[in-house]
């Protein structure tokens, strides 16, 4: 638990359990998470960073309790806050992982969609919100995932409202942000896809945040995924970090997508120096090639 101690600026909100955000007010008390966060484009921080004072940061507006180390000048202030004890119940600490529903594990056999990034803020949830929207089109029950990142509710609210039938991410296994060492992320991720194999959902459309190089165990995603995704969507904010992303991992993705194809010179030089359909997703011209990919994908 946190106490506010300066809330001011865009990032003052707080995301409520709902989605919602809330503005509170210096001295209110505020529930969240310790947790790391590791943003090449925005701010990075650790809860292993705060100090005797106490000052910490809501490092995301969803609760990540952590001291900043770093932040991009063009972002604004973040809120501070002083740390004022664990969350506890009957003598014992609360933690997210107390509240993780038990289920068995089971192997993933859902066909999934894979989407990555070169960074973050490439176009990931817009694609995704495409991607579902036209897959429901096709009648399919749709599942929406989040597997890397930090938590935001805001984001798999996106696929819900583009009409998936379930979202997931990892928050549902306990993880505030999926910082940590790559065997417990191993761990925790088999434990998330046996949450929606369960649901037995036609297709899956599952985001990895940030990109596989940055240290949110997306290259481990890919790893476990890797025998059930049909097609792959990668997001790019620069037309030469597909290239970069691409060489570096071995991978061909199926379709360009992002900032990088939102004029007709990014779509042409990203087919130009990787011979990979791009598509700017924001233009409605686009879907019916989308679709036609998805259906050759999955065999439709």
């Amino acid at each position: 638990m946190g106490q506010v101690h300066t809330a001011t600026g865009p990032l003052a909100n707080v995301e409520l359990p709902t989605g919602r955000l809330a503005l509170p007010v210096e001295g209110d008390w505020v529930v969240g998470a310790l947790g790391v966060r590791q943003a090449t484009l925005e701010a990075v921080g650790d809860w292993r960073a705060i100090q005797s004072d106490g000052l910490m940061h809501n490092l995301t507006i969803a609760g990540l309790f952590g001291r900043l180390t770093s932040a991009s000048y063009l972002m604004p202030q973040f809120p501070t806050l002083r740390y004022q004890g664990h969350v506890m119940r009957q003598g014992q600490k609360v933690g997210m992982a107390d509240f993780v529903a038990d289920a068995p594990w089971m192997p993933y056999t859902r066909p999934t969609i894979l989407i990555i990034g070169t960074s973050m803020s490439a176009g990931k949830t817009t694609a995704a919100r495409v991607i579902i929207h036209l897959l429901k089109q096709l009648d399919l029950q749709v599942g929406g995932a989040k597997l890397t990142g930090a938590g935001r509710y805001r984001d798999i609210l996106a696929m819900l409202d583009a009409g998936s039938d379930r979202i997931f991410d990892f928050v549902d296994v306990g993880l505030p942000s999926s910082i940590c060492p790559p065997e417990d992320f191993r761990q925790s991720i088999q434990q998330l896809l046996s949450l929606i194999e369960a649901e037995r959902p036609d297709v899956v459309v599952a985001e990895a945040g940030a990109s596989p190089h940055e240290p949110y165990n997306g290259s481990v995603a890919m790893e476990v995924l890797a025998d059930q995704v049909k097609c792959t969507v990668l997001c790019a904010s620069d037309p030469y970090a597909v290239v970069g992303v691409s060489q570096s991992f071995g991978i061909q993705p199926d379709v360009v997508a992002g900032i990088a194809t939102s004029t007709t010179a990014g779509v042409e030089l990203v087919e130009k120096l990787t011979g990979v359909m791009a598509l700017n997703l924001a233009a409605q011209s686009s879907h019916p090639k989308l679709l036609s990919l998805l259906k050759t994908k999955l065999g439709l």
